[in-house]
């Protein structure tokens, strides 16, 4: 029930004790404030994370070969692995049932192209069509590369975004013949990359006319697979994890290679990494977590501390009130109010500074593994109210210490 009377003395404890009770309150506000600033700093690192596995796909498994450093078989350590084509032919077909997309890549990385006047040195990659889904990458305009211009060994090529603003400015790009290496290519689409303007310097033709007009011969320098989503993110990843040992076995020991040797087969599981990453991320959040409540925790207790020394102060009157009848609820509630308007007045300024801040630099901050901080409303919101149910409970102890004080012993007190 509101009572005028009872907030008129709580504004005016208040105003006798300024200072005090406005420390009291930045130690709550400070709490909340520091919690909320630490789980935005989570999520933005969460977010920063998700961003650079934006660039491939998230399930994709990358090989590439490298050179030997251990002697096996009578071979001397220092030989380069070269992967062909048979290597990839056997794999998709061993594993046809469990492979989404998969491509081998047959790269060159200073390729020359020109268009008219203009030239320019980019990286050029032999790739079938399913390279496309293995980058992640979108048409902005015209095909991707088909089976029809693999098969054909066609002189077909599709450039990055970059690409074609540095050769093609405004013009458009498609059907427009090129010169790579000083070999003629028909332009049949333009790509864009979430990598951004990086990945977007690179051409693709298909596999089989690189390796035909660029001297490859059978050789390819990467593979890439992603595989068929199981039921769940375990099975998932224990299938990913399991796929990419049995290539390593396999291509150790087609190639000669010894089973310790570290260096001459590569294989990278991004699928293996983001949970390393994500598993990180979830500890660095709970440690955030941590930090932030005993923040706050720190901040009940000056409050039940200034709730005390309140107490103390007005013993007198408190024991003047029960000699003239007053019941102990009454005694409790009056501590409490006081407690619990502290606490909320502190707890949802700390909220509303900590979620201006944020609303205001959170989506300019593009740092290295962290992007736009955020924090969930309902979370914070939450955290708020029980950081209030918190400040009743601190309350309460001295009010109840306050409650029991004899009428008698109170009118002593000096």
């Amino acid at each position: 029930m509101f009572s005028l009377e009872r907030w008129q003395e709580i504004f005016e404890t208040i105003r006798k004790n300024k200072l005090r009770t406005f420390l009291t309150g930045l130690s709550v506000a400070s709490g909340i404030f520091i919690l909320v600033i630490l789980l935005a700093l989570g999520q933005g690192m969460q977010n920063g994370i998700a961003k650079e596995f934006e660039r491939d796909a998230t399930n994709r498994i990358s090989v590439w070969s490298g050179v030997t450093s251990v002697e096996y078989k009578g071979l001397n350590p220092g030989r380069f692995v070269e992967m062909t084509n048979a290597d990839y032919n056997y794999l998709i077909e061993k594993y046809e049932d469990n492979l989404e997309f998969k491509s081998a890549v047959y790269r060159i990385w200073s390729g020359n192209l020109t268009y008219g006047k203009e030239t320019g040195s980019y990286r050029v990659e032999g790739v079938y069509p399913d390279y496309q889904f293995l980058e992640n990458e979108s048409m902005v305009n015209g095909r991707y590369i088909n089976y029809s211009d693999h098969d054909d060994k066609t002189k077909v090529v599709v450039i990055g975004n970059k690409v074609k603003q540095d050769l093609f400015g405004k013009q458009d790009a498609l059907g427009k013949l090129i010169q790579v290496n000083g070999i003629n290519f028909y332009v049949v689409g333009v790509y864009s990359d979430p990598g951004g303007e990086r990945e977007e310097t690179r051409v693709f033709v298909p596999i089989s006319t690189a390796q035909r007009v660029f001297g490859g011969s059978d050789k390819v320098r990467n593979l890439g697979f992603t595989l068929k989503p199981k039921a769940n993110f375990e099975a998932t990843l224990a299938q990913s994890i399991n796929f990419s040992n049995e290539i390593e076995s396999f291509l150790k020991e087609r190639h000669l290679v010894a089973p310790d040797d570290t260096s001459a087969i590569n294989i990278n599981n991004t699928l293996e990494e983001a949970k390393r990453f994500y598993d990180l991320i979830g500890m660095i959040k709970l440690f955030f977590w941590v930090v932030g409540i005993f923040t706050i925790i720190a901040g009940v207790v000056g409050v039940s501390n200034i709730m005390l020394i309140i107490v103390k102060e007005r013993t007198k009157e408190i024991g003047i009130r029960k000699a003239l009848g007053a019941e102990p609820w009454s005694i409790v509630s009056m501590i409490l109010h006081e407690s619990i308007f502290v606490t909320a007045i502190a707890g949802f300024s700390g909220l509303l500074f900590s979620m201006t801040l944020l609303e205001l630099i959170g989506p300019n901050l593009q740092m290295d593994y962290i992007r736009n901080p955020t924090v969930n409303f309902n979370v914070a919101i939450t955290t708020v109210f029980i950081l209030i149910l918190a400040g009743a409970l601190a309350g309460f102890v001295p009010a109840w210490r306050a409650a029991r004080i004899k009428p008698i012993a109170a009118l002593r007190e000096e």
